[in-house]
Order: structure tokens, then C-alpha cells, then sequence
């Protein structure tokens, strides 16, 4: 006997009509949720461009026109004044202005021998470039050494040898600055092979720039043998 059951035409027509109809519904119910997230999507996107035309870009135009001001200022040789704008920016606004602006603070407050505050506005500059952002790195060793603080001026004069990325003009000269420094430590091995790395890295450093660093090298040799 077969237990095969009989299916009328009637009944696979409805069958395929309800399928048809769970189909469809959940299409209109994926529509729905497709609908939802292209409206989230889109209002994200207006935030940020709203954050980017109306917010970001004015602040960032002022935050220009704000340390264009204080270069003006210090083109006329009011350091002083200037100081206080550029300070002003570099608390103030965020951006690349303020960073700018924090870096030239921290020039101007290492000029006036402030080397405490000096530090605290390089504290804020984010060494981005390679060639400043060594340069600010060796200013920051050169505010620790004013300080007496020799080890944390190590450090600095390592940092701006890393991010000046083998510039054979800069790159030797913070070279020369960390060899000084381990001099004043009392560390003349380390002293003597930062000089033989400048003469072996860059051996046209010396004479370009009137340094008989072989001397140098000679003296820390003595210093470090007779320890």
C-alpha cells in the first residue's frame, strides 16, 4: 500500500502562494532594515560633513589666522607678545596651527631661559616631521641639560637622532650633542663610540663643519682608558 499523500493542485497552489507570501514578507521586512541603516548611514555622514563645514573648518581657519597673527607679531620683533599669542593657540585650538604654535612657544620660552615651561609646550607639539620634529626633540635635551638633568636629556638627543632619519646634516650634529652629554655623565666609552660613529656614518661631517672630531674621539678614548 502506498503512504505516499495525494496532493491536489489546490493544495500546491496554496502551498506555493503561503511560501510566496513569507517571502515577501520578508523582503518588505529586509527592505524595512535596509531602509533603517541607509537612513543611519546618512545621518552619520551629515554629522560629519556638518562637523568638517560648519565646526572643523572654521576652527581650523582660525586657528590659522590666530598664529598667521603671532608670525606677524614676531616678524616685528615683539617676542614677547608674540609669546603670548602663540601660547594662546597652543592652549586653545587644536589642529596643525597649535602645534605649530606650541613648538614656537617652546622656542621663545627656551630663548628667555624659562626651560620649565619651555618643556611644558613641547610637552603639547607632536613631532611629526622629520627634520623638526628632530629639532624638537634636541631642543627638549637641550632644556634637561639647562635643568641638570642629564639622563632625561640623553633620551631627547636619542629621539631626534631616530627621527631625523640619517640626515647627514642633522643627524650627526644631535650625534655630536649626546656624545657632549655623556662626556659631562662621566661616560667617556659611550662618549668616544658616538665619535666613531659620526667619523664612520658620516665621515665628511667633520670637515665641512671645521670639527676635528678624530681629536675628540682620541681625548674620550684616554678619558674612558684611564677610568
Amino acid at each position: 500500500m502506498s503512504t505516499k499523500k495525494n496532493v491536489t493542485p489546490e493544495t500546491g497552489i496554496d502551498n506555493l502562494n503561503d511560501s510566496l507570501t513569507s517571502m515577501t514578507a520578508k523582503v518588505q521586512d529586509n527592505k524595512k532594515i535596509i531602509s533603517i541603516v541607509c537612513l543611519a548611514v546618512i545621518a552619520v555622514v551629515v554629522i560629519v560633513l556638518a562637523y568638517f563645514y560648519f565646526f572643523r573648518g572654521p576652527s581650523i581657519n582660525k586657528a590659522n589666522d590666530a598664529v598667521g597673527a603671532a608670525d606677524l607679531t614676531l616678524a616685528q620683533g615683539n617676542d614677547s607678545v608674540a609669546l603670548a599669542q602663540y601660547m594662546n593657540v597652543a592652549d586653545q585650538y587644536g589642529h596643525d596651527a597649535a602645534n605649530r604654535a606650541a613648538l614656537q612657544s617652546a622656542i621663545l620660552l627656551y630663548q628667555k631661559g624659562d626651560y620649565d615651561k619651555a618643556l611644558t609646550y613641547l610637552g603639547k607639539y607632536s613631532a611629526k616631521e622629520d627634520i623638526i620634529g628632530a629639532a624638537a626633540y634636541s631642543l627638549k635635551g637641550d632644556c634637561y641639560v639647562n635643568l641638570d638633568k642629564l639622563p632625561e636629556a640623553v633620551k631627547c638627543y636619542k629621539d631626534a637622532i631616530n627621527q631625523s632619519d640619517d640626515n647627514p646634516s642633522y643627524t650627526p650634529y644631535f650625534m655630536l650633542k649626546l656624545a657632549r652629554v655623556y662626556a659631562a655623565m662621566g661616560n667617556h666609552a659611550d662618549e668616544a663610540a658616538m665619535y666613531k660613529d659620526v667619523m664612520t656614518k658620516y665621515p665628511t661631517y667633520g670637515a665641512a663643519n671645521n670639527l676635528d672630531i678624530e681629536k675628540y674621539y682620541d681625548r674620550a678614548m684616554l678619558q674612558a682608558e684611564a677610568k
